[in-house]
């Protein structure tokens, strides 16, 4: 298991697994709240999970050697993202 896990973490897939299972997440729970009026709404968590979705991109791209750029980008939108959601949240 050792050189499977060490290869998926240097590759960038792991990476690439929890971004999909981050968009399954969304996509089943827009589902639930859609059909039953349960669970979050989407409108609610989607810049959470649009910052956490940008912190993976950055951390995929630095473990796959990416030009400097696309690290400092997906930063930058988990930045805004994170941004919007605290906006949305604060109360004064």
């Amino acid at each position: 298991m050792g050189p499977l896990m060490e290869a998926l973490v240097t590759s960038g897939r792991a990476f690439d697994v929890v971004i999909a299972f981050t968009a399954v997440e969304l996509l089943i729970l827009s589902v639930l709240w859609r059909r039953t009026g349960r669970g979050v709404a989407p409108a609610s968590i989607m810049a959470n999970l649009g910052a956490a979705a940008g912190l993976l991109l950055a951390a995929r791209a630095h473990a796959a050697d990416a030009e400097w750029f696309w690290v400092a980008g997906a930063l930058i939108l988990a930045l805004v993202c994170h941004l919007a959601d605290l906006a949305r949240q604060w109360r004064w």
